[in-house]
């Protein structure tokens, strides 16, 4: 029998334990006023601090690496992309029980983006291309070797195929588990990318995404940074969009019928891997990867 999945044990984490960390380790913003951002993401708990300045916390050990790694890459990516990115200014230690790095960065204004608002809007669609491709186009220097490389590498979709199959079979009757399969199968059958590898985002979903005046306006998140596939970042396109701005998303971005696919593939895998977890004790989740599974399916 498949033992049940369970998430991770995380810490406490309330708005006692962030001032303690913040005025012991940041002197300059001690006794700014702290905010809970509420809801906040399913990785961080995320407070504002004053005006312009933002305190993210990992919830759980996958989130852990996220901090340093946006501190050491994203002031080099920033100038080139067309959309804002988080501004890093600090990274705190473990202290007072809390067991992980965590973040100070730069307050992004803007609300998420959601469905109702940019979901038909091939302008946006068309922003999100430019932004990948602005993405794509920074040469990956200095990514390879070490520690560094080692967190940057991409990872193949097979790697994700067992517990795939699993999901698969735990939502059977949720979804069309017979067209789950074959989008699988066809996904994991894809031709690989045969050219160099390149900056992905990730984890390139609506959640990710600020909007400001009816406009994208910030990626965020970069948790999921790497270098190799970016077949990927598609699943933004059965995260966010219509079949019509889908079809200028692509068009712009000139995606092959072999990484469309395997991009179909991500966000089947990513989409199932959130509903298992989270779904059952999380509206929003379930409608968001219940939209992101079929869209995936529809292609």
């Amino acid at each position: 029998m498949e033992t049940k999945r369970t998430v991770d044990a995380r810490p406490q984490i309330g708005e006692a334990l962030v001032r303690r960390l913040v005025d012991s380790q940041f002197s300059q913003w001690a006794g700014m006023e702290l905010k809970l951002l509420d809801p906040a993401g399913s990785d961080h708990v995320i407070y504002r601090l004053g005006e312009e300045l933002s305190v993210r916390l990992p919830r759980h050990s996958g989130a852990i690496g996220q901090a340093r790694k946006e501190l050491q890459w994203l002031p080099r990516l920033a100038p080139h992309l067309p959309l804002a990115v988080p501004v890093p200014v600090g990274v705190g230690e473990p202290d007072f029980g809390y067991p992980w790095p965590w973040a100070v960065s730069r307050w992004l204004d803007g609300e998420v983006a959601t469905v109702d608002a940019l979901g038909d809007s091939p302008g946006a669609a068309v922003d999100l291309a430019r932004f990948l491709v602005a993405l794509q186009g920074v040469a990956p220097e200095g990514f390879t070797g070490g520690s560094a490389g080692d967190a940057l590498a991409g990872r193949p979709l097979s790697d994700r195929d067992r517990a795939t199959r699993v999901a698969i079979a735990e939502v059977d009757g949720v979804f069309d588990a017979t067209a789950m399969t074959e989008l699988w199968n066809a996904a994991l059958s894809a031709p690989g990318w045969d050219r160099s590898p390149v900056w992905f985002h990730g984890d390139f979903h609506t959640g990710n995404l600020l909007a400001r005046d009816g406009r994208l306006s910030a990626v965020i998140d970069f948790g999921g940074l790497g270098v190799g596939d970016p077949a990927c970042d598609l699943m933004i396109a059965f995260t966010l969009m219509s079949a019509d701005s889908r079809a200028a998303f692509r068009d712009a971005l000139g995606v092959d019928d072999a990484t469309w696919l395997r991009g179909r593939g991500w966000a089947l895998a990513t989409g199932l891997n959130a509903y298992t977890y989270y779904a059952a004790v999380n509206p929003r989740v379930a409608a968001q990867t219940t939209r992101q599974i079929t869209q995936a399916l529809i292609g």
